[in-house]
């Protein structure tokens, strides 16, 4: 009888330790969205943790509050290998011909028209294209617009519709792909069918807003919890509410809470965004305001989920599990928390922040599927900068692009190319030569040669190959992806260039820990100018800079990819037109990616006799170079140019130590 007593009394403990760890053990590794496999039918999230709920229920078996409708055909027998003919595409590539728009265009197809129109994709004739697009097939009044005559139903058709507002006769797409803002999860053919973010009306074309990412981390004076409203705000709840804030089942104290309708971003940790549609344009004020996105049961498609992984930036739960959710996003640990917010604020700005990159992005995808899933691996589309400036022209492997040394744990190897430009007639760049030759690091010299004088017949013997190149006679050209440039690493020079040795083999050295950054001598400082009501610089010495010229810089080659074939047709012909903006144009095309400033190196005082291209004397006496950083901060959408006050030095620069120590001695002769 005592034994009895003691099993039930320990029956009893156990089934109530039972209770409290299924009421607050963290569950939100809870549920996570899969990545998704075309062709399968999308059901419930992938759980984790399943093992801790066998004694609760198992997914499958959890009631439904509504009986469920026979649910529609996930888009019928469609897919890419039956409905794409990709013949079309192998000669010329991706090519996109945009059907014109009968009657008044609005302003978002307007947008959508520039942001095909700067795409490298543009195709002007429906023969020559790989895919014809038609933006939306729903006309003004409400109806279904005639499909057009080269329609051949549907087939290498795409259909795009950046709002929800779309023609319901979907039988008339036949064999045409769909890029439609939060589709419905059982109308959504996974990898046909594209799902676009749903943008508001006022979305830029280009650029964006940056981030509002302000506190990496947890902050006590930030509250945990933003729920989602209908009309159109945010409800936060203090980090000490136990209350379910979606459920209206839930009758406990709700806590300290605070209503914001008319704020367009969340201020919180969490975002708890409902599964119903309306709702999807909440999920991108959440992304830019970096609050975690918390998907409770969603119905609709998460943006490009095709390349997108978004367990590293969003969580899906079950919105029937209101307790285990809010006890599971209080216990997550803060450097979770820390890796999930910077992924938003990543997947922001690289894919969403514009309606340019929005198109882009869908144009990137569908080019993936053409060439083969290698043409864009899942970490260049997850990691920064992100696949659309990881052109898969120049690889397809992220160990060739400068910025993925520090997630492989490496750093460049080899030597570096010389590339002196020669523009103007005058003295040959003799001494300049012998100094790069010698240094340690050269692989090679080339000179390119864009005078109008013929170059000379002889050059000097040096250590290293030397090899001319005829250059175009444009200051474009020298950031022309030549193809005798046989290393990584670039060493940029003019013709009135002066550098020692030492100075470019220190420079070198600091390149190879920062192989996605510039490596500069000479620099410059933008700052905003509140007389002209615009942006400005200066070359005057100071203790901030954020350009370094060009005339003696280090950087990776995949810039010259990028300065060719990324950068839009005007701002290369910018650069033609007033020469002195093609350091500024080349400093915002590297900023623009990295994010980041360039780095300063030790110039001696002995060569700031030969003056660059940017003299100061010269900022004052062109216009247009006064007018070319603004001009170049329209077309990018914004400034990305970043200041620093950091200069790197050798270990030794200027110690009070015998100078047979110091392994650049020469740096610091006056």
């Amino acid at each position: 009888m005592q034994s009895w007593r003691r099993k039930s009394l320990w029956l009893a403990l156990s089934a109530s330790w039972l209770l409290v760890l299924l009421r607050v053990f963290p569950l939100l590794r809870l549920a996570v969205p899969a990545r998704p496999w075309a062709g399968a039918p999308q059901g419930w999230p992938r759980w984790l943790d399943a093992e801790l709920l066998q004694s609760f229920s198992q997914p499958g078996e959890l009631p439904e509050d509504d009986p469920q409708l026979p649910q529609a055909p996930r888009g019928g027998s469609c897919d890419w290998g039956a409905c794409f003919d990709v013949s079309k595409c192998r000669g010329g590539g991706l090519k996109v011909f945009v059907y014109p728009v009968a009657g008044p265009i609005s302003d978002t197809h307007r947008r959508i028209l520039a942001s095909i129109e700067s795409s490298r994709s543009r195709s002007v004739s429906p023969d020559e294209a790989c895919i014809l697009l038609l933006l939306s097939l729903e006309a003004p009044a409400g109806e279904c617009i005639p499909v057009p005559q080269q329609w051949n139903g549907g087939r290498n058709h795409l259909v795009l519709s950046l709002h929800p507002a779309f023609c319901t006769q979907t039988f008339q797409l036949g064999q045409a792909m769909v890029a439609k803002a939060s589709p419905m999860v059982d109308t959504f053919r996974p990898g046909f069918d594209v799902a676009l973010p749903l943008l508001p009306e006022a979305h830029p074309l280009r650029g964006g807003a940056p981030g509002r990412l302000g506190q990496h981390s947890p902050h006590p004076g930030v509250p945990l919890l933003a729920l989602a409203e209908e009309r159109g705000g945010w409800r936060t709840a203090g980090p000490d509410s136990s209350a379910c804030p979606w459920d209206g089942r839930c009758e406990q104290d709700r806590g300290p809470e605070q209503t914001h309708p008319g704020a367009t971003l969340p201020n919180a940790t969490f975002c708890l965004i409902p599964g119903h549609r309306p709702d999807a344009l909440h999920f991108l004020q959440a992304l830019q305001a970096g609050c975690i996105p918390v998907l409770l049961s969603p119905r609709w498609e998460l943006p490009f989920s095709e390349v997108i992984d978004w367990t590293k930036a969003a969580i899906v739960a079950d919105e029937r599990l209101p307790f285990q959710v809010v006890a599971a996003l209080q216990e997550m640990p803060p450097t979770r928390v820390l890796a999930l917010r910077q992924q938003t604020q990543f997947l922001w700005d690289a894919y969403f922040s514009s309606v340019e990159k929005v198109i882009h992005t869908t144009l990137e995808i569908i080019q993936d599927r053409i060439f083969g899933a290698s043409a864009h691996p899942s970490l260049l589309w997850n990691s920064p900068p992100g696949a659309l400036l990881a052109l898969p022209t120049f690889s397809t492997s992220p160990s060739d692009f400068p910025f993925y040394y520090l997630q492989r744990g490496s750093r460049p190897v080899g030597r570096f190319s010389a590339l002196i430009w020669v523009g103007a007639p005058g003295q040959l760049p003799l001494k300049l030569i012998q100094a790069v030759a010698g240094s340690q690091h050269c692989a090679q010299i080339l000179v390119l040669w864009s005078s109008e004088k013929p170059p000379p017949p002889r050059w000097p013997k040096t250590a290293v190959p030397l090899t001319v190149l005829e250059g175009q006679r444009k200051v474009s050209d020298r950031f022309f992806p030549h193809r005798a440039i046989s290393t990584d690493a670039i060493l940029s020079l003019d013709a009135q260039s002066s550098l020692t040795t030492s100075e470019v083999d220190f420079a070198f050295v600091v390149w190879q820990s920062f192989p996605e950054r510039m490596v500069g001598f000479l620099t410059l400082s933008h700052f905003w100018d509140e007389a002209r009501g615009g942006w400005g610089y200066t070359a005057e010495r100071a203790n901030e800079f954020s350009v370094v010229l060009t005339s003696a810089a280090l950087y990776h080659r995949y810039y010259h990819i990028l300065f060719t074939h990324y950068l839009p047709k005007a701002l290369r012909a910018l650069a033609d037109e007033a020469p002195t903006c093609v350091d500024i144009l080349m400093n915002f095309l590297v900023a623009a990616v990295t994010k980041l400033p360039p780095l300063k190196v030790p110039y001696g005082k002995q060569h700031l006799e030969a003056r660059p291209p940017l003299a100061p004397e010269g900022l004052e006496s062109q216009p247009p170079v006064q007018d070319c950083i603004n001009r170049m901060a329209v077309e990018f959408g914004y400034m990305p140019l970043v200041s620093s006050r950091l200069r790197l030095d050798p270990v030794l620069f200027k110690d009070p130590v015998s100078v047979l120590r110091k392994k650049y001695r020469s740096l610091e002769k006056p």
